[in-house]
């Protein structure tokens, strides 16, 4: 990958989060009347109607605000983070069980009081990131207090991991589509990013040692023992079981009426795998320590997604396939193209592979001819394999500016990075 090759990617990266993509939210999802975001556009980015506000988009909104404000976007970042975090607390937080809510109706009214792992995960990673921006106090006691929550409620004290879907008052959840049999790589990922948010917030021991114990979790129980591919379902005794539908989380989702997953006892998710692989950098950074015996798996998840992930001809991350052996899901989602660009780029950072490089080129270029709808502002949320979308609205509860604006943010640092790095090369 040329020099001027990488220089064309910051830049477009750089226009589009700036110009377009920031813009968009910042014009069009607060609500100053009720509070909290409006997340339901359609294809022209308009309010589709939807009367909800769920946990999960109100949280990765005060995530991304927060980040953007970190990461040096201005201080109407800051000011969208204030009304994010106003409105989880106000309205979403359960004053007599604690955690929060799983979902109001846009006036703020409680319609899902369940409390979902995957969504308290996100309000701890929510939290400590406001308070790492802005340096309030009130956000980290909120995360901790949830964290707390968590080990409380949610700890599998038999076989180790978390159990993930509870009623408001943090009873399990009954078994099959109600969640309560099974764990899952997607939550455990997710606590390992809050986790490591919180850790870097607080800087508790209790915190670290948490976060170490669900990093063995993951590498030991939940990434197949061969080819070091993401397991997405299994048993509470860590059995891998077929992925199914829940009932309450998964709303948007490509599973068919039956409730299973086709393959579902031989699949895997490209862009999950690349996810996990650099969150888990991440939180080694965070930690202070190197990646010890990891490297070998975090590696091969990586070149696994390269291998069999990359579409060779139209460019892109395909959805997902077996664990060993070609894809067989062509599909384009929007997250997966943005994970694997802070991914790749941290892979080539990390360990010099230009095939990294490479890999992140075709997603980038897929992506930024294909994959958005530059007149509006947003990603197309999915595509066939040449790039036509299949789904077309903006956003909704489970397709936030989370993903977007974070492969953009990380994606223009790490090209610096690269660019700086070509440039001193040059002049030695």
């Amino acid at each position: 990958m040329q020099k001027s090759a990488v220089r064309r990617c910051r830049d477009e990266v750089e226009s589009f989060l700036t110009g377009k993509l920031l813009p968009f939210w910042i014009e069009r999802s607060p609500d100053r009347r009720f509070g909290g975001f409006v997340t339901h556009f359609d294809r022209y980015g308009r309010d589709s109607g939807e009367d909800e506000k769920s946990l999960i988009a109100q949280a990765r909104l005060l995530y991304t605000f927060s980040s953007a404000f970190r990461a040096g976007y201005g201080s109407v970042m800051k000011e969208l983070a204030d009304h994010a975090i106003a409105y989880l607390v106000e309205r979403m937080w359960d004053k007599h069980h604690g955690g929060f809510f799983w979902m109001t109706n846009r006036r703020g009214e409680v319609t899902k009081p369940d409390k979902i792992l995957y969504g308290q995960c996100f309000a701890i990673y929510a939290l400590s990131e406001y308070s790492l921006a802005t340096g309030d106090g009130a956000s980290r006691e909120y995360a901790e207090k949830v964290f707390d929550l968590v080990q409380k409620h949610c700890t599998d004290t038999l076989y180790g991991g978390y159990f993930e879907m509870f009623d408001r008052s943090w009873e399990l959840g009954g078994p099959g589509s109600r969640g309560g049999d099974r764990k899952t790589l997607d939550v455990h990922m997710h606590i390992m990013e809050a986790f490591t948010t919180l850790f870097e917030c607080t800087r508790s021991e209790l915190h670290r040692r948490k976060l170490l114990e669900d990093i063995a979790i993951l590498m030991t129980r939940l990434i197949h023992p061969r080819f070091a591919t993401g397991i997405p379902q299994v048993t509470p005794d860590w059995r891998q079981a077929p992925q199914i539908k829940f009932d309450i989380v998964w709303g948007w989702d490509r599973f068919k009426q039956d409730g299973l997953k086709p393959h579902a006892e031989d699949n895997t998710s490209y862009g999950h795998n690349i996810e996990l692989a650099w969150l888990l950098m991440h939180a080694f950074d965070v930690l202070g320590t190197d990646l010890e015996g990891y490297r070998p798996k975090i590696v091969a998840m990586i070149d696994h997604a390269v291998r069999y992930g990359i579409d060779p001809r139209h460019g892109g991350l395909y959805v997902e396939g077996p664990h060993e052996g070609p894809a067989h899901d062509l599909e384009k989602e929007f997250w997966q193209q943005c994970e694997a660009m802070i991914g790749l780029l941290d892979a080539y950072l990390r360990f010099r592979g230009e095939k990294y490089l490479n890999a992140y080129e075709a997603v980038h270029t897929f992506l930024f001819t294909k994959g958005i709808n530059f007149e509006v502002g947003e990603l197309w949320p999915l595509l066939t394999r040449e790039g036509v979308p299949i789904w077309t609205h903006m956003s909704h509860s489970w397709k936030i500016n989370y993903h977007s604006v974070r492969a953009m943010i990380q994606s223009k640092q790490k090209l610096d990075r690269i660019l700086a790095e070509r440039e001193k090369a040059e002049s030695a």
